[in-house]
């Protein structure tokens, strides 16, 4: 082996050197959860805790694969309503977005009247959903669509407002049209404000999906994860309660990955917030 191929292996850098940063992010939450959890079950033990009360980890668990049958369902109930809410979110905040942006006149009209529905509590006008929609469902649909409208509509109508004005002119010295100005400029630009109000949105979704069905008192096959907190605090069931929580942080956590990934995927190569810097 030459000199030169010689200095080259030694001045390559190993494989902990290349990702030792993105092994740290996975193994430090992993390691502060792991002893978060260590820390929960020594409390239970040293003060010796009733479960009804705190249960440890291990009844956690326990009820979680006991229970599977009885919360698996309901956690299907309670992503299909966050999503399916989620994308209406998508459609109708971008849609209204973009016909707001083309008019001052119909955005002084309509964003009073949406700002006025994001700062009205979702518990104050869930019971009036529930007595004018035909079934729990759909009144749960319109209480997370609701909630997680709005960011969703305000990051976007800001993105679609923040485009550089040199460009704007640029597009209108070459002739272009509206139409074309907004889909080759402005929706790209506004990838970033979108990024945003979509992972605020999708947690929104979530949030507003339990807390509706606490306010519905919805009950039976088709419930989700908030009637089986509640059915579990009655009976005095406090693991099984717990793993309901645990279901529900997960997926909220999952439901936020899935976003953020949406966000690198598009923005990963071009926009600065995704980008490492060099130096």
């Amino acid at each position: 082996m030459s000199d030169e191929n010689t200095e080259q292996t030694y001045a390559r850098p190993g494989f902990f050197a290349r990702n030792g940063e993105t092994i740290l992010r996975i193994v430090i939450p992993i390691a502060v959860i792991v002893l978060l959890i260590a820390i929960w079950q020594a409390i239970v033990i040293i003060y010796q805790t009733p479960h009804y009360i705190l249960p440890g980890p291990a009844l956690v668990a326990e009820a979680f694969f006991e229970d599977w049958g009885t919360l698996a369902p309901a956690l299907w109930v309670t992503t299909k309503i966050t999503f399916i809410s989620l994308g209406l979110a998508l459609v109708g905040g971008v849609g209204l977005a973009v016909i707001m942006v083309q008019s001052r006149w119909i955005e002084t009209a309509l964003y009073p009247i949406t700002v006025i529905l994001q700062v009205t509590p979702i518990v104050a006008i869930a019971p009036l959903i529930l007595i004018y929609t035909p079934t729990t469902q759909i009144a749960l649909l319109i209480c997370a669509f609701l909630v997680a409208f709005f960011p969703i509509l305000s990051n976007m109508a800001q993105g679609l407002k923040s485009v550089d004005h040199n460009l704007l002119n640029l597009f209108e010295l070459y002739g272009a049209s509206r139409w074309q100005t907004l889909i080759h400029l402005k929706l790209p630009a506004s990838l970033p404000y979108f990024m945003t109000g979509l992972r605020i949105g999708g947690g929104l979704a979530l949030i507003a999906a339990v807390v509706a069905e606490f306010a519905a008192g919805s009950a039976g096959a088709g419930s989700g994860l908030a009637f089986r907190l509640l059915e579990s605090q009655y009976r005095l069931n406090i693991p099984r309660l717990f793993a309901a929580l645990f279901m529900l942080a997960c997926l909220g956590v999952a439901i936020f990955a899935l976003t953020s990934f949406i966000a690198w995927l598009f923005l990963h190569r071009w926009h600065e917030s995704s980008l490492k810097r060099e130096n």
